[in-house]
C-alpha cells in the first residue's frame, strides 16, 4: 500500500535529483530518505531512483509516480485546507494565480471586496502565465487559475472546470492614430508568449501576411516602450492597457479579435466556501468595463 509519506519523499527527491536536498527540505536524515525510497520500491515492486555516476536520476516508472504523487498531494493538502474553511468563511485560504495583467486589473479590486465580506478568508496570489497556472492548479499547489485562451478555440483541459469571467478585445499598438493590421504587412513586430504569438499569426493571417517578429516580451510596459521607440508594432488585450498606458502610443481595437478569461478550478463540485467566494467576487468584478480612455475606436 503507498504511504503518503513515502510519496512526499519520491516528490522531494523528483525535485531536487537528490537525496541530500530532498532530506534538507523534508528535515530528515539521508539514510531516512534512502530507506523510504527503498520501501516505495518494495510496495509499488519497479525500480524508482537509479544511480548515474555520483549522483541519481529517475526511473521512467519513478518519473511518472512522481508526477501522479504531486497531484495527489496537492489535492490532499488543498482537501485540508478545504475541510479547515468547511466551517464556513471565518477562517481559511483560497491560493488564486494569474496573469500580470489580471492580477494589476480585476484581483485587486476581488481582493479588497473578500477582504470586506470575509475578513478572515486569506488571499494568496501569485503571477504566472496560464499553462504554469493550470499545472499548479492540476497538483493542487493553487485553488483557482485565471486564465485566457483565443476565442473560436475549444479549451481541452481534463479534470478542469471553467468559469467565463469575460472577453477581453485585442489592441493594434502603433504610433499611428486610427491605425489597421493591414498597414503593417512590412512592419517589425514584438511577440510575446506562445498563446500570445498564436493569437498575433492568427490575426495578421486575416489581414492577408505573416508578421516578421524582430523583438520578443511577456512585460506590457516594455512593449509600449518599445512601440513608442519605434521598435515595432505589437498587439496587447485590453487589460493589459488598463494596467499600464503610454500617453505616446496609439490603441486601436481590432474588431472581432478577443481573448476569453476564465477562472478555472480542478475537480467535482460543490467549490468549498472560501474558492466559491472568490468565484463569485470574480464573476462580479469581472464585468466591469476596460478603461478605454485615450484609445482609438
Amino acid at each position: 500500500m503507498l504511504s503518503l509519506v513515502h510519496l512526499r519523499v519520491l516528490v522531494a527527491v523528483a525535485r531536487h535529483v537528490s537525496v541530500t536536498e530532498a532530506a534538507r527540505e523534508l528535515h530528515y536524515s539521508q539514510p531516512s530518505v534512502s530507506h523510504h525510497l527503498s520501501r516505495l520500491e518494495t510496495a509499488t515492486g519497479v525500480k524508482l531512483v537509479q544511480r548515474v555516476g555520483r549522483g541519481i536520476r529517475l526511473t521512467p516508472e519513478g518519473q511518472l509516480l512522481a508526477d501522479r504523487a504531486a497531484e495527489i498531494l496537492g489535492r490532499v493538502d488543498a482537501a485540508a485546507n478545504e475541510l479547515a474553511a468547511q466551517v464556513g468563511l471565518r477562517a481559511g485560504r483560497v491560493r488564486l494565480a494569474a496573469n500580470a495583467s489580471t492580477l494589476s486589473t480585476i484581483v485587486p479590486e476581488v481582493a479588497a471586496a473578500l477582504a470586506e465580506a470575509h475578513p478572515g478568508l486569506q488571499l494568496s496570489l501569485v503571477d504566472r502565465h496560464p499553462a504554469e497556472a493550470l499545472q499548479l492548479l492540476r497538483h493542487g499547489e493553487i485553488d483557482v487559475a485565471i486564465v485566457f485562451h483565443n476565442a473560436g478555440v475549444p479549451f481541452e483541459e481534463q479534470g478542469v472546470r471553467l468559469l467565463h469571467l469575460r472577453d477581453d478585445p485585442l489592441y493594434l499598438i502603433s504610433r499611428r492614430p486610427e491605425d489597421s493590421l493591414a498597414n503593417h504587412g512590412d512592419s517589425a513586430w514584438i511577440g510575446g508568449c506562445a498563446r500570445c504569438r498564436d493569437e498575433l499569426d492568427a490575426a495578421c493571417r486575416r489581414a492577408g501576411f505573416t508578421p516578421r517578429i524582430a523583438s520578443h516580451s511577456d512585460d506590457m510596459v516594455v512593449v509600449q516602450a518599445l512601440v513608442a521607440a519605434g521598435a515595432g508594432v505589437a498587439l496587447l488585450p485590453g487589460l493589459a492597457l488598463q494596467a499600464h498606458r503610454r500617453s505616446d502610443i496609439h490603441a486601436t481595437e481590432l474588431e472581432g479579435l478577443h481573448r476569453r478569461i476564465y477562472a478555472a478550478t480542478y475537480g467535482d463540485p460543490p467549490d468549498p466556501p472560501g474558492v466559491a467566494a472568490v468565484l463569485a467576487a470574480l464573476t462580479e468584478r469581472a464585468g466591469v468595463p476596460v478603461l478605454r480612455s485615450g484609445m482609438d475606436r
